[in-house]
């Protein structure tokens, strides 16, 4: 039935939300989405409009100089957006604002108000979770737009603009162009950086000791391992004992030392020795379960489990949310409504019996500083605490909510019972620990068991048995080992324990911890080793500017305190704009420090990083990072390849990479086919071998990167020959008379017809596959895709109901509407991509086509646009 004219107006943020919730919804209500915020800060100076286009402040998009008045614009893409709920709400008797229940959500609301300026009454719903119950008790106790949040959003968004738009350019004019600086961003590289500088200063020491494998009496029973654990009546030095910064036992420590000659002796001198067992203790302990997921731990969480970035989580986490399977997934809370427990107790009793479900309700306090947004924990929603199978869920939206709904029923499930075992074991003067323990009761272990950061540690759910041992059994030596050990340097960071360490020092909301992880890789801050966060050259040189020019940008205690007053301006305890006016125009103000900065810093400087124990300088230069050396009363400079950890940048590199450039490069030997010499080199994207020199006719030579794995000492002539004959023609396709080649490119080998390439099995080799079973590979259809067919169907636009479909093209996947088509930026995720993203770069190519071709991008994806944009730069009232 078409909904009567005069019915209410329900506006969420995306089409996905808009779906689930219309089936909720009173008879007769209309529901649009605003695709996110529908007016923002602009983006460009093509957004700028004419008539402030030649102020100072417009770059920034707020007025300094007029009490911090913010330049709002509508963007292009949102135009039609706007337009079509003013259609809407023509016809409306009233205008509900249902966008998500944090301050983010009460922005997106507030501005919808100003844009639209409606003439019917306007309320507001929250809800945590998207069923009938949920929607029906909010639209019984509606509110007005909470002011107090809109303010403290607001406040940030301008912080943010004023840090970034004041102190970017700088590191252009300062480093390199390109470079970007951020409130909280800023924070988090400093973070990695000094993690990678501790690398760098940490001395490894060495240590022996032994480690026994021993048996009783009773043939039936396992073998099980001890320890040394003193000599002499002294404590055997560990890890633990050695200082960090020189590789030395720390001053006082009174242990014995053990090198591989004193670990060789001791073993020879115990091993036809008496093993006896000197004492035993069994302690009982108890395992209480973890609390139920907030944002930030349930990032870290998927990123050690699942290994799923933290953007891709709440990628997975805002779907979950707005088809209704979970509750909101932006809240610090851990708190649990009557209605979960209930649920949750529920399902204990039926999926795993009452004596696993705990004596009474648990509930958890939340320690979170500043505590905020959403007042429950993130859970499966409703009442019933459905099942993955339940749901049909499949692949990443199902591993993330089985992560979830094990986390919501393990919180009220009863306490794990673990015995802890030891036993110290004697064998002449040495005494060796044997550890155990025994699970005597699962309890909530048998639903969920807490991940660790450190990929070492032993899951708590898993037993590690040890005999029954008594005072005074002798024990039988199976197998005695002296074995050497180093100490390692600090960890690196990873995604899940920047965020813990983000989220324990106060720096920035966890529901911004994606955006600021993904930004610092995009922005070539960090890059990846396995599951680590490595920081590159231009991350020591920003960061270093910053903490000598703006020390208090990079500090984790000012960050923290910024944070805390913006919570105060929410609360309504604290004003807005005097704080504004002091960080930027006060005697020590951001607007000082970067005019002071101008003249002071100098860029070679700035560019120029010194790393402690390196006999050159690393510099930032055009082309990426490389190396100054003195030589001879000269300077010589090298690329330094892409990848090397600054870390791990050690003398002996820099003199290979010095070596290279001066002496030229290793000459192989020669091609048997041509005679051209085989040159082995180092470029910017590593080492590689060349066929010939380059020469003056402007032919670029022939060229092939090192595989893999190999490093340039171990590359011989033979190896360089096979790589420069790659790709191999391998005959012509039947069907086009194309060549068919087969190769190795950026993600391995492959075979390949006119740009139609499969990669290789594990089992293929490049150097040897034949024809045949290169056609065989090239009618395969690739991973995830059928030919001519769409990968899938991301949902219907909401403008007319058509399905947006997405597709893997020649040069990588795009979304096609109608008669649209939209490629998606670098480093989007297909598998995740949603709805509204779909429909904003839709909108974006649609404008394109429109205007005659492509638009210039802008620094966040926006298309500039030909036309003028509206603009308002209405603010409210000073308080």
């Amino acid at each position: 039935m078409a909904p009567k004219k005069g019915a209410p107006l329900v506006v969420v943020e995306s089409p996905t939300k808009a779906k689930t919730l219309r089936g909720f919804l009173p008879q007769g209500y209309r529901i649009a989405a605003s695709m996110g915020h529908v007016r923002d800060l602009p983006e460009s100076a093509s957004e700028i409009p004419a008539k402030v286009r030649g102020e100072e402040w417009a770059r920034l998009g707020v007025n300094v100089t007029a009490d911090f008045q913010p330049l709002y614009v509508v963007p292009g893409p949102k135009k039609k957006v706007v337009s079509e709920l003013r259609s809407l709400l023509k016809e409306a008797s009233e205008l509900i604002l249902a966008t998500d229940e944090d301050r983010e959500g009460e922005s997106i609301g507030w501005h919808l108000v100003q844009v639209l300026e409606p003439r019917v009454p306007v309320s507001r719903i929250v809800f945590h979770e998207i069923t009938p119950e949920a929607i029906r008790e909010a639209l019984q106790h509606p509110r007005q737009v909470n002011e107090n949040l809109v303010r403290a959003q607001e406040t940030r968004r301008i912080l943010d603009r004023l840090v970034g738009y004041s102190v970017s350019p700088l590191l252009w004019k300062k480093i390199s162009s390109g470079l970007s600086a951020g409130r909280v961003q800023s924070v988090a590289v400093r973070l990695l950086v000094q993690r990678e500088r501790d690398r760098r200063a940490f001395r490894s020491g060495s240590y022996w000791d032994l480690k026994a494998l021993l048996a009783t009496t009773d043939e039936s029973e396992s073998a099980f391992s001890a320890q040394l654990l003193t000599v002499g009546g002294k404590r055997v030095a560990t890890g633990r004992d050695f200082d960090e910064s020189t590789g030395r036992l720390i001053e006082g420590r009174d242990v014995v030392l053990l090198d591989e000659t004193a670990a060789g002796d001791l073993r020879a001198r115990v091993e036809d020795s008496e093993w006896k067992v000197r004492e035993t203790e069994q302690k009982p302990t108890v395992r209480r379960p973890a609390p139920p997921f907030t944002t930030s731990t349930l990032q870290q969480e998927a990123n050690r489990k699942l290994r799923l970035s933290a953007r891709d989580t709440m990628r997975i986490a805002q779907r979950l949310y707005e088809e209704g399977c979970i509750t909101y997934m932006r809240t610090d809370s851990v708190n649990l409504s009557q209605q979960a427990i209930d649920a949750a107790r529920g399902r204990i009793r039926t999926q795993y019996g009452e004596e696993y479900l705990n004596e009474k309700p648990r509930q958890y306090t939340t320690k979170s500083k500043g505590a905020q947004e959403a007042h429950e924990a993130i859970r499966p929603a409703g009442t019933e605490m459905k099942t993955v199978e339940e749901l049909g869920l499949s692949g990443r939206e199902a591993a993330v909510y089985e992560l979830i709904w094990k986390r919501t029923v393990a919180s009220q499930m009863a306490e794990a019972r673990v015995t802890q075992i030891s036993a110290i074991i004697s064998a002449e003067d040495a005494t060796f620990r044997a550890s155990g323990k025994r699970i005597e009761f699962p309890g909530f272990f048998r639903a969920y068991v807490e991940g660790s950061d450190d990929p070492e540690a032993a899951l708590e759910d898993r037993e590690e048995p040890l005999p029954d041992l008594s005072e005074g059994d002798l024990l039988a030596l199976r197998e005695l080992e002296a074995l050497g050990h180093e100490t390692q340097p600090p960890a690196r960071f990873t995604e899940a324990s920047l965020v813990k360490t983000l989220e324990s020092e106060g720096i920035g909301r966890p529901s911004t911890y994606a955006t600021i992880i993904s930004t610092v890789i995009d922005r070539g801050y960090v890059g990846r080793q396995g599951n680590q966060l490595v920081p590159t050259f231009t991350a020591f040189a920003v960061t270093e500017l910053l903490e000598r020019h703006f020390p208090s940008l990079v500090d984790t205690r000012f960050t923290a305190r910024m944070e805390e007053e913006l919570d105060e301006i929410a609360d309504g305890q604290a004003e807005w704009l005097p704080y504004l006016r002091h960080f930027f125009l006060g005697p020590d103000g951001l607007e000082s420090q970067v005019a002071e900065g101008e003249t002071k810093i100098d860029p070679r400087d700035a560019s120029t990083i010194r790393l402690q124990d390196l006999p050159a300088t690393v510099r930032i230069g055009k082309f990426g990072p490389f190396v100054e050396y003195a030589q001879g009363g000269e300077t010589v400079t090298a690329s330094l390849p892409e990848g090397i950890a600054p870390a791990d940048l050690s003398s002996d590199e820099v003199l290979r990479l010095v070596k290279a450039k001066a002496e030229g490069p290793d000459v192989l030997g020669h091609d048997p086919e041509t005679g051209l010499a085989i040159l082995l080199l180092t470029g910017r994207f590593g080492p590689y071998v060349q066929l010939g020199e380059s020469g003056d006719d402007g032919k670029k030579p022939k060229r092939a990167s090192l595989p893999k794995g190999v490093q340039p000492e171990e590359m011989t002539h033979e190896m360089a020959v096979k790589l420069l004959s790659l790709p191999r023609t391998l005959g012509n396709h039947p069907e086009t008379g194309k060549d068919v080649q087969a190769g190795i490119g950026r993600f391995g080998p492959y075979v390949v017809h006119e740009k139609d390439f499969r990669s290789l099995t594990p089992e293929d080799d490049v150097y040897t596959v034949g024809f045949e079973r290169a056609l065989d590979l090239l009618t395969q259809p690739k991973r995830g895709t059928r030919s001519n067919e769409p990968i899938r169907e991301i949902g219907p636009h909401p403008a007319d109901s058509e399905p947006i479909l997405l597709y893997a093209g020649r040069y990588g996947p795009y979304v096609k509407h109608g008669g649209i088509n939209a490629s998606l930026p670098k480093g989007a995720d297909p598998e995740t991509l949603s709805v509204d993203a779909a429909v904003t770069l839709l909108a974006g190519r649609e404008g394109a086509k429109r205007n005659g071709g492509r638009k210039k991008a802008t620094p966040r994806g926006r298309s500039g646009g030909a036309r003028k944009s509206k603009a308002s730069s209405k603010g409210r009232s000073k308080k």
